[in-house]
């Protein structure tokens, strides 16, 4: 087989070599053959200017190896040469820092809070008060709090991180500093930390951070700094301490270890300085090139693509060749680049060579003349793919084939079309066609579409209808589901966007309920039973029992229970022996007692099951606790092995860590069989229905099918709880990277869960809190979260326990909560109600948009069609029977065709019924 020799061509290149940025919008200057002109419109386009390079490359056949040789030379033939820039997502990792010193006088400390990352820092925080039952949070003091700070409602402050002014070059450091005395009466410092440019927070082992200011107890497993003896407070940048203290995550093994009941001795006030660090990883989006060209051979009249990247580590190229315009992928005859394999006999796939010194790789590929195109994508992990703008990179392999290209996409300049524009929100460029409206599709996905709509076409005929049994329509239903969950997982980059056409056919039908286990029927109304608090007063189930007619009659049909177990921590998240129903909630018996209720009143049951982590209750030779006890007694093998705080035996993990207990290693077959047994068990001897399923980001979804096909759950709904994206401070509008991360879970457990719509709530935050409405519509006239894209897997809500009640972490915006509801109410996707907001002022207006939903019967799969979204309001119809209208602008539906009467009416919201 002839093989080729050649130098990276970019290393003859006078451009510099790219630098990889996070968060940057900017690409580097390349002195490659192409510019940017500006549009009519306002966009770019890609002017190919196809001329020689200054450096031209000759291939020489060599006699002796039948192995072409690089010279330079000014004869070559170089048609195309562009550079395309690509994003990825990467975890950056960094530190928190909190500290205690002393000042001049002995009374008046310090507490400094800083982050090394790049961000927008804020430091959400509170106090408690000697003597204080009850709540842990409070407003500081006027003189406690730092210049900059805002309150927010009642109970805490916002105060901005400044960035150091004694950064080094190329680092950052953001710190705040609070002033307290000793003598006030505050006994403990809460708080944790958010990053508005992504919104997420950051918290100390899945807890507020707490720095105690008295004595307590030292029980409390998200103490920082409690009677840890003397340090060194390093300031910003200065060298550690060698008395630095790292975090023990303390375990109890019998009642639950909180202290905020207990009242700490108010006497001592012996506070100590110390300096402690708690690691956190940010996820940021990264700037790489992506560089090809193609030459012609003269020598052997072949076509040479060479392609180059900065992105590091491995990278293969999944590519195949085109005939004609078509673009279909088709597999070239020899030869191929060394270690090439193919890939299910539809295209190839070749890991690039690492260039010297490892800064990315480059690769070369050889190609008869008579082809049309190369197509490919870049593939760096199983979940990692990048494309142009969700498309396959398509490359001419002729002067005519680019210049007929170039062409089109000119004319399409003329008709609206999107051209290239370094303004564009995703930040790569489309290739091939330029956008036009039929692009490329892979032929994978092509085939996935195909079966879809032989599908539609079998369930949907007339004979069909009248000849096959409703068993057999259910489960082709449930066919397409599944390959449409396939299609959604096909060449997603790192920076996706969603492609309709996989399950366009799928979900625009009107099938008759239908139960698939763990998606439930369509038409559930989903309450959420507890909130933050709910665990204090030890006999919640017994309050729910009495609320259960209630909760019936407003017309929920699902109630979501709180963490069942045994638990260090008293809200039931931290479980440690699985088997022990004996909670703050209540007892067993309570608990059974509370299900069989809610099953007389025609309400399902989800137990609130966590899974990626379990508390242990013994500790190993080395002072470990990584043995658990109970009914389920692993050892350290049942720990994953990256997480360094446990010294777990098992494989690396399948997801993020939680560090405030040992995550569980799932690929462990004990493991799997102990979990789904005791699933099983709680769902015959409990009667739970189905799951919620807490912190799924931890572990491969492809477990959580495992665990749902072992229990067969009516419902079932994961916590992928992911940051959406900012730019400077400000929310994009695109949120499709977000929304496609959590289809992904979705896909990986082969649709058999649903999914918490996250990026429809931070979505109505941003349109609601600045009146910007017109966030409510994606780019292609679609709502703009997961239920835009697959609403039968799309479970919305506004507000829940971690985001609201006491905690407040990521409260819906103030006095906007019924418009959040009269959206999530009327529209597709599964809606949940927060237990705090049915029994208070908005029982009412809740109650009546639960009727007009059920009156309507709005489903999950309901076809929504938004007629208005501007800057002060927002209006659409579903299923031509609703009408619904949000904001403070005007709307009102067009009585043409049919004729609307106003069925609710709130602050800056209607919904109006068809006559």
């Amino acid at each position: 087989m002839s093989t080729v020799a050649m130098e990276p061509i970019l290393r003859h290149s006078h451009r510099k070599t790219a630098k990889i940025r996070i968060n940057s919008g900017k690409i580097p200057p390349s002195s490659l053959n192409y510019t940017l002109r500006p549009l009519s419109n306002g966009k770019s386009f890609c002017n190919f200017r196809p001329h020689k390079p200054p450096l031209a490359i000759t291939l020489r056949a060599s006699s002796v190896s039948d192995t072409a040789v690089v010279e330079t030379s000014k004869s070559a033939d170089v048609f195309y040469e562009e550079t395309f820039p690509v994003k990825r997502t990467e975890k950056v990792e960094g530190k928190i820092s909190i500290g205690l010193e002393s000042l001049k006088d002995k009374e008046d400390w310090r507490l400094t809070v800083g982050c090394n990352l790049p961000g927008k820092w804020i430091l959400h925080w509170g106090v408690h008060y000697v003597g204080e039952v009850g709540s842990e949070w409070d407003q500081p003091p006027i003189e406690m709090r730092p210049p900059g700070s805002i309150s927010i409602k009642d109970y805490a402050i916002e105060t901005p991180l400044e960035k150091s002014s004694t950064s080094l070059e190329g680092d950052t450091f953001h710190k705040v500093k609070i002033d307290f005395n000793t003598k006030s009466s505050i006994a403990a410092i809460n708080f944790v930390l958010k990053d508005e440019e992504t919104g997420a927070w950051y918290q100390h082992r899945g807890r507020d951070f707490k720095v105690p200011l008295i004595d307590y107890p030292r029980d409390d497993d998200n103490m920082v700094g409690a009677k840890k003896g003397f340090g060194i407070w390093p300031g910003a940048l200065g060298p550690l301490s060698n008395m630095l203290l790292k975090s023990e995550v303390p375990h109890s093994t019998g009642e639950d270890s909180s202290s905020y009941s207990r009242e700490p001795n108010q006497q001592n006030r012996c506070l100590e300085r110390f300096y402690e660090e708690c690691s956190i990883v940010k996820e940021a989006l990264v700037d790489n090139l992506l560089s090809v060209s193609v030459r012609r051979c003269q020598q052997t009249s072949k076509n040479l693509v060479y392609i180059e990247t900065n992105v590091p580590g491995d990278v293969v190229v999944h590519w195949g060749v085109c005939k004609d315009e078509s673009k279909k992928w088709e597999i070239p005859a020899e030869p191929y680049p060394a270690g090439t394999t193919v890939f299910k006999k539809k295209a190839l796939r070749t890991l690039l060579q690492r260039k010297d010194g490892g800064h990315g790789s480059w690769g070369l590929f050889t190609l008869d003349e008579e082809l049309v195109g190369f197509l490919f994508v870049l593939k760096l992990n199983e979940n990692t793919w990048l494309n142009s703008m969700g498309n396959d990179f398509y490359i001419p392999l002729s002067n005519s084939s680019f210049l007929h290209t170039q062409l089109r996409q000119i004319q399409s300049e003329g008709q609206g079309q999107k051209g290239i524009s370094k303004g564009e929100e995703s930040g790569t460029p489309i290739s091939g066609e330029g956008g036009e409206g039929n692009q490329a599709v892979s032929i994978y996905t092509e085939e996935i579409i195909n079966e879809i709509r032989n599908l539609v076409s079998d369930i949907s005929s007339e004979t069909s209808r009248h000849t096959q049994s409703k068993e057999a329509q259910e489960s082709i239903l449930q066919e397409i589901e599944k390959l449409a969950a396939e299609a959604y997982s096909i060449f997603r980059s790192s920076i996706p966007t969603f492609s309709e056409e996989a399950i366009l056919e799928a979900e625009v039908l009107k099938p008759p309920v239908i139960i698939s286990s763990g998606t439930g029927s369509g038409f559930e109304i989903l309450c959420q039973g507890f909130n933050w608090e709910s665990n204090k007063s030890g006999r919640w189930y017994k309050e729910l029992y009495e609320k259960a007619e209630k909760l019936s009659s407003l017309g929920f049909t699902v109630v979501w229970l709180p963490p069942p177990t045994e638990s260090v921590s008293p809200e039931g998240y931290m479980p440690t022996d699985l088997y022990n129903l004996n909670s703050r909630y209540g007892s067993f018996d309570e608990l059974k007692v509370l299900v069989s209720k809610f099953h007389e009143v025609g309400i399902k049951v989800l137990g609130d099951v966590v899974l990626n982590h379990r508390c242990a209750q013994f500790k190993n030779q080395n002072g470990v606790w990584n043995v658990f006890g109970g009914r389920l007694n692993w050892d350290d093998r049942a720990i994953v092995a990256d997480d360094p705080h446990f010294q777990g035996r098992g494989n690396k993990s399948s997801g993020d860590n939680f560090h405030a207990a040992p995550n569980i290693d799932h690929s462990q077959e004990f493991v799997r069989r102990d979990l789904k047994e005791w699933l099983y068990w709680l769902r015959k001897e409990i009667g739970y229905d189905g799951w919620r399923l807490d912190f799924v980001r931890g572990f491969w979804g492809g477990y959580v099918k495992d665990y749902l096909d072992a229990s067969e759950p009516y419902f079932a709904l994961g916590e992928y709880w992911d940051s959406l994206s900012y730019t400077y401070g400000e929310m994009d509008h695109n949120q499709d990277a977000h929304r496609q991360r959590i289809i992904d879970w979705i896909n990986a457990t082969n649709g058999t869960a649903g999914a918490f719509d996250v990026t429809t709530k931070g979505i109505l935050h941003s349109a609601l809190e600045r009146c910007e409405y017109w966030r409510l519509s994606d780019q292609k006239g679609k709502p703009p979260g997961v239920v835009g894209w697959w609403p039968s897997r799309a479970v919305t809500f506004i507000e829940n326990h971690d985001t609201g009640s006491t905690q407040g972490h990521w409260r819906f915006p103030g006095g906007k909560e019924m418009q959040g509801y009269a959206y999530i109410l009327t529209h597709p996707g599964t809606p949940t109600v927060f237990y705090d907001h049915i029994f208070s002022h908005y029982e009412s207006e809740i109650s009546q948009l639960i009727s007009v939903r059920n009156r309507n019967k709005i489903q999950c799969r309901s076809t929504v069609q938004i007629t208005k979204a501007e800057r002060d309001v927002y209006a659409a119809m579903i299923d031509e029977k609703v009408a619904v209208k949000i904001g403070p602008g005007y709307y009102e539906p067009p009585n043409d065709s049919q004729k609307w009467s106003l069925a609710v009416e709130g602050n800056d919201y209607k919904v109006w019924e068809a006559s």
